[in-house]
């Protein structure tokens, strides 16, 4: 079983000879490669979904101010904005995805998915979808785990860390997961559910980490809110039998490429893109000097 999570391919060919759910082979897979009974892995799973819906409420209705002062509410403030966009469905999606990852820069409790600078974007997604489809937790926790296996694959192919493949990685990667989730949730056929990873990775191709001030602040906590849309727009592209047309595994292998040749300072060190500008250095000089003043107070 340890082949089968190194390419989208031998998923899908595993789930046709095996005549098994993608949710049911990476069941297989965990307890075969982990040790765990399935009990065990849907408790796990059952917990962090505990944890992201805990988020997203946090989010939105405690305090939400960083110490760095450039996390201030913003949750808040886009869900309760009385003009929606496009409709309030969509305003709920991004302020919760908001939400989630401004608790992850307040220190609090989220659920790395894959990563803590991207954990917004599932919660924001699934909650969002649980709510309009009345998708029942079974279901949410048997696509979870098929966003695992997505998640799964792209590291093995590619990467889910900024400071190796960019924010490409991280955002893309839970992105994709999303997307994945969606389609699998609205029942969608494996080629759907594998084409919504693609279109996904597609629209993110090359996204720089360029962290303001090395903090995972910003432009993570608003890329949170733009992956949920983007995973949402693929999804109902891959829904509707829209191909990507460069299969899935050859689009991540793209993703491992264009993250191997990206300059280190795109790549989570906060010296180039945003993380390099005039307005950037200045709060970063705040931030390191802010820090140096409390140090005496903690060490009494």
């Amino acid at each position: 079983m340890a082949f089968l999570f190194e390419s989208f391919e031998e998923w899908r060919t595993y789930c046709s000879k095996t005549n098994k759910t993608l949710d049911q082979v990476v069941v297989e897979y965990e307890t075969e490669q982990k040790g765990r009974s399935e009990q065990e892995i849907i408790a796990g799973l059952a917990n962090a979904w505990k944890v992201m819906r805990e988020a997203v409420h946090s989010g939105l209705e405690e305090d939400m101010t960083s110490r760095s002062g450039m996390i201030n509410n913003g949750a808040k403030k886009v869900f309760r904005y009385p003009t929606p966009v496009l409709s309030k469905e969509f305003q709920n999606l991004i302020s919760r995805a908001l939400a989630a990852k401004e608790v992850n820069s307040c220190m609090g409790r989220v659920v790395a998915a894959p990563t803590a600078g991207a954990s917004g974007i599932m919660p924001g997604v699934l909650y969002t979808l649980q709510e309009i489809h009345h998708i029942s937790d079974k279901r949410i926790l048997e696509a979870m785990m098929v966003a695992a296996g997505i998640a799964i694959i792209i590291e093995q192919k590619a990467s889910i860390a900024g400071a190796v493949g960019g924010c490409q990685a991280e955002t893309g990667t839970a992105a994709a997961m999303g997307a994945g989730a969606i389609v699998f949730c609205l029942g969608g056929t494996i080629d759907q559910v594998f084409n919504a990873v693609a279109i996904t990775i597609q629209c993110m191709l090359g996204l720089v980490c360029d962290p303001v001030a090395g903090l995972v602040e910003i432009p993570c906590v608003v890329r949170n809110a733009s992956a949920a849309a983007i995973a949402n727009s693929s999804a109902q592209i891959a829904l509707a039998d829209v191909s990507s047309v460069i299969p899935v595994d050859e689009v991540i292998e793209a993703m491992g490429e264009i993250g191997a040749s990206m300059e280190t300072r795109y790549k989570e060190t906060a010296l180039g893109g945003l993380a390099a500008t005039p307005t950037a250095q200045k709060i970063a000089k705040r931030v390191l000097i802010r820090d140096i003043d409390v140090l005496p107070d903690q060490e009494n």
